[in-house]
């Protein structure tokens, strides 16, 4: 796990990465990246302040004409060289990954062939971004949209996908013409910091992105929102900060993408297969050891599967095996933080206190590394706090239901709309169940539902706007009307 971090120490890109050069921050200040599996230092980064994320607007503000103005046929080629790239370097960003979040090997080089596809998708984007042209209806003038970058982007990332979360960013925002700030999560900024290496040797000119690693976030975003240059926020993280984050861009009138919080309700339908509902489940909820907007939140099971349903599913989460990222044996690496166990931890305690029973784990493993055994809760009554909050961790909260309009209640019953997940006995009902779901994205018999080509996104609190698609490169143009006598 050393060689990737050492790798970007002994090139000296440790640093902040702005127009196109590593340097230190303003302030000489450096923090560490820890690794959760063990709480050793990985490597200290430079800490930036508010003159870094001023020189860092400086240069992508120099860098847009020209980049607004290239050809869509030079950014896709940059695109694509990107992601041969971080195919060529899968094992050192993988290694990347799990050394800075801890999850399994397994898992990290997942996350570089799914984060790779944006920049391939988008590489094809790039050359599709037209506009429309016609006339008035009535007759007398012509019609022309032009679609154009909407300026300068600054782009705020989460350390759960440390890779994923940068590409499905830059990559839309570098195919329509935008140059942008980037400012990856503090615990895990190593990942884009390889990311800026690739884009670099792939042609990305110098300042058209750049890249802020701090451990003072508001004091770098207050910066970068006081500049009235920004035109763009895309940010991936909490509710609460992106409300905050919100806030500040009404101030310049901002545009933004939320990719905020989620609940997500795993609906176990009456007549469903309950072991391809536990082989959906199981990745659901432990990808990522549960450490995902999309993960599987509260899991409504009708009441003549539930007896099955958490019977198996507690049997297989027994079976996964939980130890370091770099371990080829290990299946559920370590949690993030150790706040983050003892969060979950009192969740389990507070739904058991409410009458859930325990099937499997509950409880936190000793040692070093932040370790939480794989958990099964059953019977989780109504008022829990494990219902109301998104868990983040590998906990499964089961709870039935009698009615499928019951389930569907119960679903919607919260203030996020991320992600959904269906288990049914036929296509045809899953999608009725699926189309009653208060959510921006549904699986129906199926534990994944990410994919570079899908518009990734939410509803009420969880969010607005979309990532992934054709819908995201639309977040990052605006139109321009035309028109002239015929």
């Amino acid at each position: 796990m050393a060689n990737a971090s050492t790798a970007l120490i002994d090139a000296g890109r440790t640093g902040v990465h702005i127009g196109g050069r590593w340097e230190d921050a303003r302030s000489g200040g450096r923090f560490a990246v820890h690794d959760p599996a063990t709480g050793d230092v990985v490597a200290e980064v430079a800490d930036a302040g508010a003159a870094d994320a001023q020189r860092a607007l400086d240069a992508a503000a120099a860098a847009a004409p020209a980049w607004a103005a290239s050809a869509a046929r030079e950014r896709s080629d940059v695109l694509r060289r990107a992601f041969d790239a971080v195919r060529d370097r899968r094992d050192e960003f993988a290694a990347t990954i799990t050394s800075e979040m801890g999850k399994p090997l397994h898992e990290a080089r997942s996350e570089v062939e799914y984060g790779a596809e944006f920049l391939r998708w988008y590489s094809e984007e790039a050359v599709r971004s037209n506009g429309r042209t016609g006339a008035w209806p009535e007759g007398r003038q012509s019609l022309e949209v032009r679609r154009r970058p909407v300026g300068l982007c600054y782009l705020v990332t989460p350390w759960n996908f440390p890779l994923a979360m940068v590409t499905r960013k830059i990559a839309p925002a570098l195919a329509a013409g935008c140059t942008a700030v980037l400012k990856p999560a503090e615990l895990t900024p190593l990942t884009a910091m390889l990311m800026l290496d690739v884009l670099a040797d792939a042609g990305c000119p110098p300042g058209v992105v750049n890249l802020l690693t701090t451990s003072d976030p508001g004091a770098v975003s207050e910066a970068v929102f006081a500049d009235s240059r920004l035109r763009k926020v895309s940010f991936t993280g909490s509710t609460a900060v992106g409300r905050t984050l919100l806030r500040r861009a009404a101030g310049q009138v901002v545009r933004t993408s939320m990719e905020l919080g989620g609940n997500a309700p795993f609906v176990v339908l009456p007549g469903a297969d309950v072991t391809a509902a536990v082989d959906a489940a199981m990745t659901a909820k432990y990808r990522n050891m549960g450490q995902a907007c999309t993960a599987a939140n509260r899991f409504l099971v009708h009441e003549s599967l539930i007896a099955e349903f958490g019977e198996e599913l507690a049997r297989r989460s027994r079976q996964l095996v939980v130890g370091p990222g770099a371990d080829p044996a290990t299946t559920i690496g370590p949690l993030i933080t150790s706040t983050a166990v003892e969060r979950s931890l009192r969740l389990i305690d507070d739904a058991v206190a409410r009458g859930a029973s325990l099937l499997a784990g509950g409880r936190r493993i000793d040692g070093k590394g932040n370790y939480l055994e794989p958990t099964v809760l059953s019977g989780v009554t109504p008022g829990s706090e494990i219902l109301a909050e998104e868990i983040f961790a590998p906990v499964a909260p089961i709870s039935g239901f009698a009615s499928v309009d019951d389930a569907v209640r119960r679903a919607n019953d919260t203030e996020y709309g991320l992600a959904g997940y269906v288990c049914a006995p036929t296509k045809e009902a899953g999608e009725a169940v699926a189309a009653r779901l208060e959510v921006g994205m549904v699986g129906i018999n199926s534990g994944v539902i990410s994919n570079a080509a899908a518009p990734f996104g939410g509803v009420k609190s969880s969010g607005m706007g979309r990532e992934g698609g054709s819908e995201g490169l639309d977040e990052y143009l605006t139109a321009q009307y035309v028109s002239c006598p015929l």
